[in-house]
């Protein structure tokens, strides 16, 4: 692991980034009209499918900055393939499997007797109180239909639809909400096999169905609508602790009541919405989020949102009804991380990758083909949260610079900086060490910590960049 140091801020490298700061922040000024401030009022969206109004320096642009080969990218089996599940046994060995899972318990006992912060008993019936509603590939189905109703199903332009696909989602408690096209390419990101070994299969028919071996989705419902959920920063800075694994049990736990939600809603519509059948089923979140404009890969080899940074869950559905789809985005994200390397340093498994820039190689057969990536070694990864941490870690998370509170000052810094000199994205990354962002928070103090609902700001999707 790299050594990081002791970095401290010198005067003049201080005034240095201030001034460039203020160049970020004038060209901000040029860049979007100035806008004055009024009483606190409930704006509207003026774009016909309801798309909120993005940070300054978040582009639209035609292809993701992450490359992609389609002609080479396959269709993936997630229940092998990864390490999340049976597939890690096929990488490292079924008695290595047991030898980690059996520390990792070990762990746990130890740690609540010897009253460890962040691994006490409290904080394991925290993350033991994260009960979901259950998730399934059809839906609920007991909102009644418009045909059960007596009238006809809604009808509506794409834009129309979008736009109240997105006040929906957002009520029900996304975060942020975009829409893909399922085409002969990105049919990819849906699994062939499920993580509970069902094969997802495309089928001629009109309506979705499901066996014991197999859910079959239509050809018709050739719409994703891709959603995120927002995690606490205050709880994942607790990292690798219980207080931050239980960050993400409850982002997705609320997923399952939003995905059920959406079934229910298009269902009175009069439309199909498939949903996950089991967590992270159906497709690769990441990479349909990517797609639908909702962030950019980054080195976590994670989605990283202009808004949140990587503090959200991503999530899909697929749907029937026609709806504007939207573009990916270019919010120098991916430029920045290929000289940041912070998250890489932390990792206290050495699992992500300090290559400058991202590859085609995948390290294992966990990593799918045909997308280039900063690939991490899946393996030790989850070694080091069995074994040592007894939780899901999140430090990478955690440590993030775009993981904070205010999502503008990095961003706007970042983006004027890369335009102008790209070469001092790492000493946005210095400046960001010397401020102390990123370093982990005291476990115990949280528990004191005066936090809103869920310890996040759910106004913040509507905030002017």
């Amino acid at each position: 692991m790299a050594d990081k140091g002791n970095l401290k801020l010198g005067r003049r490298d201080f005034l240095r980034v201030a001034g460039l700061g203020a160049g970020a922040a004038a060209v901000a000024t040029v860049s979007s009209p100035t806008v004055a401030k009024a009483a606190p009022t409930v704006a509207k969206f003026t774009d016909p499918a309801g798309r909120p109004n993005r940070p300054w320096w978040v582009r639209t642009v035609d292809e993701p900055t992450t490359e992609v080969d389609w002609d080479v990218m396959q269709r993936y089996n997630e229940r092998t393939g990864t390490v999340r599940g049976p597939g890690m046994a096929g990488y490292v060995g079924q008695d290595e499997v047991d030898r980690l899972s059996a520390a990792a318990t070990e762990n746990q006992l130890q740690r609540i007797l010897n009253h460890v912060d962040g691994y006490t008993l409290k904080d394991h019936a925290l993350m033991s109180a994260h009960v979901g509603i259950g998730k399934s590939f059809l839906g609920p189905q007991k909102a009644p239909t418009p045909e059960e109703r007596g009238v006809p199903k809604w009808t509506g332009s794409p834009d129309e639809a979008a736009k109240i696909l997105r006040a929906a989602l957002r009520h029900f408690g996304a975060a942020t909400v975009g829409f893909i096209e399922l085409n002969e390419n990105t049919r990819k990101l849906i699994y062939a096999i499920d993580p509970d070994g069902k094969e997802v299969i495309f089928t001629d028919d009109e309506m979705a169905s499901e066996t014991d071996e197999a859910r079959f989705v239509p050809n018709n419902c050739k719409y994703a609508i891709v959603f995120t959920v927002q995690m606490s920063q205050e709880t994942m800075r607790r990292s690798p602790t219980m207080l931050g694994s239980q960050t993400t049990s409850l982002a997705y736990k609320r997923a399952e009541t939003i995905q059920a939600s959406a079934q229910e809603f298009l269902r009175g519509l009069g439309y199909q919405c498939l949903g996950e059948a089991s967590t992270n089923a159906l497709g690769i979140s990441p990479a349909m989020g990517v797609l639908a404009g909702l962030g950019e890969m980054s080195r976590l080899n994670r989605m990283i949102t202009p808004e949140f940074g990587p503090m959200v869950r991503v999530f899909k559905v697929l749907t029937d009804l026609p709806v504007a789809v939207d573009k990916p985005i270019d919010a120098g994200i991916m430029e920045f991380c290929k000289r940041c390397k912070k998250c890489a340093e932390a990792c206290p498994s050495e699992s992500l990758s300090f290559d400058d820039e991202p590859s085609w190689e995948p390290k294992g057969g966990w990593g799918n083909r045909g997308h280039k990536a900063y690939f991490e070694d899946a393996t030790t990864c989850l070694a080091y949260w069995r074994e040592q941490a007894g939780t899901n870690c999140g430090i990478c998370f955690a440590v993030c610079p775009f993981s904070k509170k205010d999502k503008a000052w990095v961003h706007a810094w970042v983006s004027a900086g890369s335009a102008l000199m790209p070469s001092l994205d790492s000493f946005f990354r210095t400046m960001d060490d010397a401020f102390g962002y990123g370093v982990q928070a005291n476990a115990e103090e949280w528990w004191s910590l005066d936090l809103p609902e869920y310890g996040i700001d759910s106004t913040q999707p509507v905030h002017e960049g």
